[in-house]
């Protein structure tokens, strides 16, 4: 399978907005070119983000210049030869490995030991020993040229193959933080072709029914995207790392996967998408495009999605909008998308390889929430001290009560439910762990901390303003859990002792019942904690 003459009368590709015209060509037809769409996105960015020198002596490579808004930047010309040329090795190298002959195809749906075999070829074509997490390395441009893939990588370079075999009903199946392909009649086979964390080879050619009845994240309860060859393009392009180093961008790859992302959004195909539209909404925050829909819409409009495409079971959307309110110092708004997305995650099962998403709520615990709360409070006394006066505004006051299970609560603590022992919620999440301040600040910053936990073990309530004896002053934490209990005396002293909060929570977990209190739909069991946590 040839590059067409549509496809080549395009070339070369010298700007940006040539690359946006391939795109829009090949979105338009009913099989875009996988292969031809990866490799030109690898080329262009490994001479953006990987090797930024301009060669002198490699044959045919060149740089298009052109005038930034600061200066002049130079863009690398995708010449037809080389993506050609690319484009039939990778070809010729999947056909010449698989023999379709070898595998029938009854109805003309690919089989299980065929979609095996492909992902053999892609595997065993990989170098034996390198770094699978480092960056660019998701494009077919890596494979041809470096034989590294990641993990997605690899699962899109299977369907990548598949397609140039004629394979179309293998497609690309995709969890927040895994990647599979479907295939069959309406795509109900499964296979797994790629590894997961540390690698899990063995699992290749194996369904994900065990996972999707594990009830565990990482399969998110079979509501997973199951991809058509559009959202298959929308992921390459969500792929993209316009990363140079840990502190710099490539303008000019910013640039490019804002205007792919458009150019999908606008044909439709990111509806079904909830990550592709977090991802344009953030780079819209970056650089908003004019005419264009704010990133507050984008990221409710993922959230939507989400809950009308995939039960509401994704976590990623809700991270989105936190991250963008956290960005904004909008401290209300963000504990409640943080909130929401442990209220997601409570209802699954912990497994091993969810491990990813726990890390990021325990950052987001421990690390995002009591500096975004430092950073308010300091700037609510910078306030203060201009002489505004306007300390109730800024400031409240919270009461810390506990408050005894009800015995409707205790009649339950023999439940034997066997998945109750697997249910985990965000790591720590009612542990406001912050650095010592003034007390003042230190109440000031206790009622965020509590909006952030109100699913767990903290019922945030607001004290009525009237009543037959005077309430406390501010709202009331309400604990149920006795762990937190045992923690109120912590909470409440003049300086946070963070050692001894985690010393308190640690101590407390070793001696945790056995038989836990069956979890109510907004409450969390945390006997998670007992598994001893690996370093960050």
């Amino acid at each position: 399978m040839g590059l067409k003459g549509a496809q080549k009368a395009l070339f070369p590709l010298r700007s940006v907005s040539d690359v946006v015209r391939l795109f829009e060509l090949e979105l338009r037809r009913e099989q875009p070119d996988l292969v031809l769409l990866s490799l030109v996105l690898g080329f262009v960015e490994h001479f953006l983000a990987v090797n930024r020198v301009l060669p002198t002596n490699v044959p045919g490579i060149s740089f298009e210049p052109a005038q930034g808004p600061d200066s002049l930047t130079y863009f690398p010309v995708a010449d037809l030869s080389i993506v050609g040329a690319l484009h039939a090795r990778f070809t010729a190298q999947i056909r010449g490995a698989v023999d379709l002959s070898l595998y029938p195809r009854p109805d003309g749906y690919s089989s299980r030991e065929l979609v095996k075999k492909v992902s053999d070829v892609i595997w065993n074509s990989l170098s034996r020993s390198y770094f699978k997490d480092r960056a660019h390395i998701q494009s077919l441009f890596s494979f041809i040229t470096g034989t590294k893939l990641d993990s997605s990588g690899v699962a899109f370079a299977v369907v990548g193959a598949c397609q140039a075999l004629g394979l179309l009903d293998v497609h690309l199946a995709l969890s927040e933080d895994h990647a599979w392909v479907v295939f069959g009649k309406d795509g109900e086979q499964t296979a797994e072709v790629t590894w997961h964390g540390k690698g899990n080879e063995d699992r290749r050619g194996q369904t994900v029914n065990s996972g999707v009845a594990e009830r565990s994240w990482l399969y998110l309860k079979g509501s997973y995207l199951r991809c058509t060859r559009q959202m298959e393009v929308a992921f390459m392009v969500c792929a993209i790392n316009p990363s140079i180093d840990l502190h710099t961008d490539s303008l000019e790859l910013l640039q490019l996967q804002q205007k792919l992302l458009w150019v999908l959004f606008d044909l439709g195909h990111l509806e079904r998408y909830p990550m592709a539209l977090g991802n344009l909404a953030d780079l819209e925050e970056l650089e908003p495009t004019p005419g264009r829909p704010d990133p507050l819409f984008l990221y409710h409009k993922g959230i939507n999605s989400a809950k009308q495409y995939y039960n509401n079971e994704h976590i990623y959307p809700y991270m989105y909008l936190a991250g963008y309110h956290c960005r904004n110092k909008n401290v209300k708004e963000a504990l409640e998308a943080w909130a929401d997305s442990a209220t997601v995650i409570q209802d699954y099962n912990y497994c091993r390889e969810d491990e990813e998403i726990y890390k990021e709520f325990f950052d987001v615990a421990n690390d995002v929430i009591p500096n975004l709360l430092k950073e308010v409070a300091s700037l609510a006394d910078s306030v203060e001290e201009k002489g505004s006066g306007e300390r109730g505004e800024v400031r409240q006051k919270v009461t810390l009560v506990s408050r005894e299970v009800d015995a409707n609560d205790d009649d339950d603590q023999g439940s034997e439910d066997p998945r109750e022992g697997r249910r985990r919620g965000p790591r720590r999440e009612s542990k406001p762990e912050e650095p010592p301040l003034p007390k003042k600040v230190t109440e000031r910053r206790r009622p965020s901390s509590g909006q952030r936990t109100d699913r767990p073990a903290l019922e945030k309530e607001e004290v009525p303003s009237s009543g037959p004896s005077p309430p406390p002053e501010g709202p009331i934490l309400t604990f149920q859990s006795e762990k937190m209990k045992g923690m109120k005396e912590l909470l409440v002293a003049a300086k946070i002792n963070s050692s001894a909060i985690k010393l308190q929570l640690t101590a407390q977990s070793q001696v945790q019942l056995k038989k836990q209190k069956a979890s109510a739909p907004r409450d969390y069991t945390l006997s998670f904690l007992k598994r001893p946590r690996k370093s960050l």
